[in-house]
C-alpha cells in the first residue's frame, strides 16, 4: 500500500512540475477547457434559476365551455357536475359563470359599457370554466377532453387556449436538447485538448520514456503521470470555469434585475450548488483521464 501511494505521489509531483515548466502553454490549455466548460455551466444556471419562477406561473390550460343561448337555465350547472363526476382525476377545478355575471364583468371593462348599453338583451351565454390537473402532456390531454365535450348536449363552443402551453413545452424541450448537444460538444473539446496536450508531452519526452523502459519501468509507471496531467488539468479548468461563470453572472444579473423590475418581479441567476458542481468536476476529471489514457496509449508505442 505504501509503495502504491508513493508511486502516485511521485506521478503527481512529476505532473505538477511538467505543468509549471511550461506556464504559458499550460494556462492556455486550461483557459480553452475552462471557456468551453463555462458555456454549459451558464446554461444550467439559467435553467435551474428559472425553475422557481416557472413554478409560480401556472402552465395548466383552462377550457371554457360556452353553452347554447337557448339552453335551459340549469344546463351549465349540470354540465359542470358531469365534468366533475366523470373527469375528477383529470381536473383540479370547475366553475360556472352565469350569463348575468359575465355581462356585469364585461360592463365593468373600459370601452364595453357604451357598446353593451345599446343591446336590447344579454347576448352572452352561460359558461363552464374547467382547470386541468397539472401533469405531463397538458396540451394533448386538453385537446382530447375538448373534443369529447364538444359533443355534449347544450354545449355550443369549447374554447381551448393551449397554444401557449404547446409553445412553452416546445421551448423547454428545445432548451434541454440544446443544452445536451452543447454538453456533448464541450466534452469533445475537452477530449481533443487533453489528447493533444498529452500527445505533445509524450513526443517531447520520448527519449526519457525510452530510457525509463530500458531500466525496467512498467507501462503503468510510464503512463501514470500523463493520466494525472489529464485529470489535474480538467479539475483546474473546472474550477476556473466556475470562476468565469460567476464573473459573467454579475453583468447578467444587473441587466436581468433592470428587466425584472419593469415587470414587478425579482429574478436573479445563481450558480448550481455543490451537489451539482462537485459531481460535474469529478466527471470532467474522469473525462480528462480517459482522454489522456487514450492519447498516451497511442503515442508511446515506440
Amino acid at each position: 500500500m505504501k509503495s502504491w501511494l508513493r508511486q502516485h505521489r511521485y506521478a503527481l509531483s512529476i505532473t505538477v512540475r511538467r505543468l509549471l515548466a511550461q506556464p504559458f502553454s499550460s494556462f492556455a490549455n486550461l483557459l480553452v477547457i475552462a471557456l468551453a466548460l463555462s458555456l454549459p455551466l451558464l446554461g444550467t444556471t439559467v435553467l435551474l434559476s428559472a425553475e422557481p419562477v416557472a413554478r409560480q406561473v401556472s402552465v395548466t390550460p383552462e377550457l371554457t365551455l360556452f353553452m347554447k343561448v337557448d339552453a335551459p337555465a340549469n344546463s351549465a350547472r349540470d354540465t359542470a357536475d358531469r365534468i366533475a363526476r366523470e373527469h375528477d382525476a383529470q381536473i383540479s377545478g370547475v366553475r360556472v359563470i352565469g350569463r348575468d355575471e359575465a355581462l356585469r364583468t364585461l360592463r365593468n371593462t373600459p370601452g364595453w359599457e357604451a357598446s353593451l348599453a345599446v343591446l336590447p338583451e344579454n347576448p352572452l351565454p352561460d359558461a363552464v370554466v374547467v382547470t386541468l390537473e397539472q401533469g405531463e402532456d397538458l396540451a394533448a390531454r386538453a385537446d382530447t377532453l375538448a373534443a369529447a365535450w364538444r359533443g355534449w348536449d347544450y354545449v355550443d363552443v369549447v374554447q381551448l387556449d393551449s397554444a401557449w402551453v404547446q409553445r412553452l413545452e416546445a421551448l423547454l424541450r428545445f432548451a434541454r436538447i440544446g443544452l445536451g448537444l452543447l454538453a456533448v460538444s464541450v466534452a469533445l473539446v475537452v477530449l481533443a485538448t487533453v489528447f493533444n496536450t498529452v500527445r505533445m508531452q509524450a513526443l517531447s519526452q520520448r527519449e526519457e520514456i525510452a530510457v525509463a523502459r530500458l531500466v525496467g519501468a512498467t507501462e503503468s509507471f510510464v503512463r501514470r503521470p500523463f493520466l494525472y496531467v489529464g485529470a489535474l488539468s480538467c479539475t483546474l479548468a473546472s474550477l476556473l470555469a466556475i470562476g468565469i461563470a460567476a464573473l459573467a453572472l454579475q453583468p447578467l444579473n444587473q441587466a436581468l434585475a433592470t428587466l425584472a423590475r419593469s415587470y414587478g418581479a425579482d429574478i436573479a441567476l445563481h450558480l448550481p450548488g455543490p451537489g451539482v458542481l462537485v459531481p460535474a468536476i469529478v466527471a470532467t476529471a474522469l473525462l480528462g483521464a480517459v482522454s489522456a489514457r487514450w492519447s498516451v496509449t497511442r503515442n508511446t508505442r515506440f
